[in-house]
């Protein structure tokens, strides 16, 4: 993740709720101008930037990923605890890396750049993963930021590899008596067999013991991951998953990923690469990864489509929202920000739109789609896992909501693209984050713009 010059204000969602000059999506008055807000700030070091920023729920206490750095801060921004991660002796191309065996390539002074923060509330850690050493990670005491483990010897110890700008992200599933679940979800880097590009791995309660970060499952034949098979670089020499998001709901866990593909323009005989963004939903018990799903997510307003994901945040409708949407104030909501077209992820176009989706339309959909293919219908639509089609197999039995799949039709990927409802656009400052939450009924979304402003939209 490429670092950014670092003059920024850190804009919470707790300080938010404060008032703000509101823009709602129905037609209003212009407000009259707002007086300007002074708001608590915090400066890193000139050379650092920031990549992550988690909130623990229970202290309002704030943990900012930075490169070489981890900060502690207090709800006022004030530091409390600092945690130095890098730089370090390394080289990319030292696997394993330099600490596990001695490596011959030329070593320089590299940075750690944090690629992933969480906080793991049941045993009280954060768990920083970095760009050094192929993405080793710590776990790190939430109170002094104490070194509490750090995993190095084992390749299932390598994380996230070394691209700094590669995406990677994590979800924690929690249970009350047995060790937890970490799923990670990482680009790879052109390196398919280093890293899966998704996998779910063992939460020991021991911060030190042998099996953290090890596979749930793993045999001679099947394992708790995903890996990108080498033929599928043959066609797009340059694959990969960018992952944006991740959440769980209900029984299972879900990422919002951008994705080349190779498609032909109308009229054309060649075929160029765009970028599809897709959702990808998986069981939370699922130790084989059978239940693997994927699915095109995108919106369109007024003829104009909207297809590279930018950023997502999942909150609950509320009440006056959930009576315009036809579902209930509990029910998960997806806003999601794209910018328009496919062509360009490095380089989006400015044009970009706020979109919602209810969770429950996008299950239904994939419920739909499992019924189909066990009635052997159509293919397996996975071009970047199969290369070729393969068809769907027949199969009696019945397919609820919360099927977790079977050794066949599995992974399974959804052709037909789920459409978001489009709530707000931006033609000239491009939104590029997104946070939302309801407040007394109403769900209101904060969006972050290229420029650096933000909005707050009544829905």
């Amino acid at each position: 993740m490429k670092a950014m010059p670092w003059n920024w204000t850190c804009l919470l969602s707790h300080l938010l709720m404060v008032g703000m000059g509101s823009s709602t999506l129905l037609p209003r008055q212009p407000p009259a101008p707002s007086p300007k807000r002074s708001f608590v700030t915090f400066r890193g070091e000139p050379a650092e930037g920031f990549n992550h920023l988690v909130v623990d729920e229970r202290t309002g206490h704030i943990y900012l990923g930075a490169v070489n750095r981890i900060y502690k801060l207090s709800s006022d921004l004030k530091v409390l605890v600092t945690h130095q991660t890098g730089p370090d002796e390394d080289n990319p191309k030292c696997y394993p890396p330099r600490i596990v065996q001695t490596c011959n390539e030329p070593l320089t002074t590299t940075n750690n750049v944090n690629k992933m923060l969480l906080i793991d509330y049941k045993e009280n850690r954060l768990i920083a993963c970095g760009s050094l050493y192929q993405g080793i990670c710590k776990l790190l005491r939430l109170e002094d930021l104490f070194k509490l483990g750090e995993p190095f010897h084992k390749k299932e110890h390598y994380l996230s590899g070394v691209n700094e700008s590669g995406s990677v992200f994590g979800v924690i599933v929690s249970y009350s008596n047995l060790d937890d679940k970490l799923f990670i979800a990482t680009a790879v880097d052109g390196k398919p067999e280093y890293f899966p590009t998704i996998s779910s791995r063992k939460l020991t309660k021991n911060s030190e013991a042998d099996g953290m970060f090890a596979y749930v499952f793993h045999d001679e034949f099947v394992a708790s991951m995903i890996k990108i098979p080498s033929d599928t670089f043959t066609v797009i020499p340059d694959f990969d998953i960018y992952y944006v998001y991740g959440f769980s709901s209900g029984n299972f866990v879900y990422f919002l990923t951008l994705q080349p593909e190779m498609v032909s323009p109308p009229g054309s005989t060649t075929k160029e690469q765009v970028y599809t963004s897709k959702l990808v939903r998986l069981c939370k018990e699922d130790t084989a990864f059978n239940s693997y799903v994927e699915v095109p997510i995108g919106c369109e307003r007024s003829g104009v489509e909207y297809r590279l994901l930018q950023a997502a945040y999942l909150s609950k409708a509320g009440a006056v929202l959930a009576r315009t949407l036809g579902v209930r104030p509990e029910d998960d909501l997806l806003f999601t920000v794209f910018s328009k077209g496919q062509k360009r992820k490095m380089k989006s176009l400015d044009e970009s739109a706020l979109c919602i989706f209810i969770l429950k339309q996008i299950n239904d959909r994939i419920k739909e789609r499992l019924q189909s293919c066990y009635r052997g219908e159509g293919t397996l639509d996975l071009a970047w896992l199969k290369v070729k089609d393969i068809p769907c197999s027949s199969a009696l039995l019945t397919i609820d909501d919360n099927f977790c799949g079977l050794d066949m039709n599995a992974p399974l990927g959804v052709s037909e693209m789920v459409r978001g409802i489009p709530v707000f656009t931006e033609d000239r400052d491009r939104m590029t984050s997104v946070i939302a939450y309801v407040y007394k009924n109403h769900s209101l979304a904060f969006v972050g713009t290229k420029s650096g402003k933000l909005k707050k939209l009544a829905l």
